[in-house]
């Protein structure tokens, strides 16, 4: 603890403002972690699931299997299969799930701005302690004239580049965490676009070899034919 306080000390105000920078940072990683628990990897092959009973008529049985679900993405999907079974238009239907997916997606973005600035902002401040604390130690040696002892530069050196490293320190960790929950959002926007998208269409099939043979045989290519 007291070598701690030494360092903060050395590290001067850069370091303690950096070091309260960093339990921000913590604090909104664990807010979001805490937040992406509703994100269980089963939840996306469970809604792909009851979007396959859907289409193939099973309706009552795909709300059925989603029912137990609570995750966001299922619950868009049930809310729009049961508007459907209301009959309510389709495209009020499809206008109100995206509504919702965008609810949940700006949801999930919160705070991450905070996060990037930190990430950002943090090597920037431990360079700037760095540079005042270069300033101070040039100083110090100018101070002492013809009688220059070198553990003065030395030092002054070490504690300007304690705020560099205290910056580093706090900047990798935020940039790994951002990127993770940037990505997670980002997959998380494919699957509610994939899921709404497909409950209003149906899967393109592939064509077999002799679907393919006949459509073939009813196509014939023009024949050029040369002018006289």
């Amino acid at each position: 603890m007291t070598q701690f306080l030494e360092t903060l000390q050395a590290g001067g105000p850069v370091v303690a403002l950096l070091l309260a920078m960093s339990v921000a940072a913590l604090a909104i990683v664990l807010a979001k972690l805490w937040q992406f628990r509703d994100l269980r990897s089963g939840e996306t092959p469970r809604a792909h699931r009851a979007l396959t009973l859907w289409q193939s008529g099973r309706k009552g049985e795909a709300l059925t299997l989603l029912q137990s679900a609570r995750g966001p993405l299922a619950g868009i999907v049930a809310a729009a299969m049961q508007g459907l079974r209301r009959d309510l238009p389709a495209g009020e239907v499809r206008e109100e799930a995206m509504r919702r997916g965008g609810d949940v997606l700006e949801a999930f973005r919160s705070w991450l701005r905070p996060l990037e600035v930190i990430a950002s902002l943090a090597p920037l401040l431990g360079l700037f302690g760095t540079v005042l604390g270069m300033i101070e130690a040039f100083r110090q040696l100018e101070t002492a004239g013809n009688q220059v002892d070198p553990s003065i530069l030395s030092g002054g050196i070490w504690e300007a580049l304690l705020t560099t490293a205290v910056g580093l320190a706090v900047a990798i960790p935020a940039v790994v965490a951002l990127n993770w929950l940037e990505r997670r959002v980002e997959r998380l926007a494919h699957e509610l676009d994939s899921a709404i998208t497909r409950l209003f269409t149906r899967e393109l099939s592939p064509v077999s070899e002799q679907e393919a043979r006949h459509a073939g045989e009813g196509y014939r290519p023009a024949v050029a034919h040369g002018g006289d």
